[in-house]
């Protein structure tokens, strides 16, 4: 029966090949049940999640690395197009002098050290949340540019996954960084993008909604309205048309799970309707296919307006 050796405490649950060397073990031989994530790192357990490959190579990165592009969006929790897998390729950056990593699992990438600041998150290096998005540009188009800058420019401190602090960004330092990178591949998407991002959003789906509305001819709407009936607050809005008192509310999978937030939507939407507002609830399935809910839109806008 095969045993597994007791690894020194100050190793950690992932370390690297190096270090254990330095401590008198010899990572294969002596401890074959250890798993190998990447090149010269061991770990006790199979790394599953994406914070679990990144803290798996955290023991390799070398002085001036640092997460970036993708792995640096996915790090500040921003909403990505893509869903992660294991096979995606962690980016570390180095200096332009620098030498980029080579080894299976991971991209390397020069960027100028100016370009960037340099965050630490969970104890790791990270390039900050606006380089992060620069750096992802020309994977995204306008509509997923417009997604990620909202979640940027955020103080919502419900916005799922966002990493902390908010607003991670402002606009006029989204803008100003713009006029330093100058050239760069995905500048052009972002520039579109700003002008329509908007700050105070809770969610990505609030923003694909927004963006919905707008690209099929409709009006702008409000972003997280609030609404008062006689001094008294009767609740804040995802999106609405004030003029017209319509409503949207996007009913995600916790809006279904969570009983709380489920009885609190249940009442605010009778609260609304009293006051002879129009709630107009949607999920994933009306942005999938929205041709009905653009015209159930349509028809209560030509109700309203008589």
């Amino acid at each position: 029966m095969r045993h597994r050796v007791r690894l020194p405490r100050r190793l950690g649950d992932r370390f690297s090949v190096r270090t254990a060397e330095a401590v008198g073990l010899r990572p294969g031989r002596s401890t074959p049940d250890l798993h190998r994530p990447f090149s010269g790192i061991r770990s006790i357990e199979a790394p599953t999640t994406f914070h679990d490959f990144v803290a798996c190579y955290v023991p390799r990165l070398k002085p001036a690395q640092r997460f970036g592009g993708m792995t640096a969006a996915r790090d500040w929790g921003l909403p990505m197009p893509t869903r992660w897998t294991a096979k995606e390729p962690l980016d570390i950056f180095v200096p332009w002098s620098g030498a980029p990593p080579k080894t299976p699992g991971v991209r390397g990438r020069r960027m100028r050290e100016d370009r960037a600041e340099t965050r630490t998150l969970r104890g790791h290096p990270v390039i900050d949340p606006v380089a992060a998005l620069f750096t992802c540009a020309a994977t995204l188009t306008v509509t997923q540019a417009v997604i990620v800058l909202d979640a940027l420019l955020t103080t919502a401190s419900n916005y799922p996954d966002l990493g902390p602090g908010r607003p991670l960004s402002t606009r006029s330092e989204i803008t100003r960084r713009l006029e330093e990178w100058e050239r760069f591949r995905g500048r052009a998407t972002i520039r579109a993008a700003l002008p329509l991002a908007r700050e105070l959003v809770e969610s990505p789906k609030e923003t694909e909604t927004r963006l919905l509305l707008i690209d099929s001819g409709l009006p702008e709407p409000v972003v997280q309205h609030e609404v008062w009936a006689d001094g008294q607050f009767l609740g804040r809005t995802d999106l609405a048309y004030p003029e017209w008192k319509i409503a949207f509310e996007y009913e995600g999978d916790g809006h279904r799970t969570d009983q709380d937030q489920w009885r609190k939507d249940i009442q605010r939407q009778r609260y609304l309707e009293s006051a002879s507002w129009i709630v107009i609830r949607l999920t994933q399935a009306d942005l999938d296919k929205p041709e009905m809910l653009i015209a159930s839109i349509r028809r209560a806008i030509a109700l309203r307006r008589g």
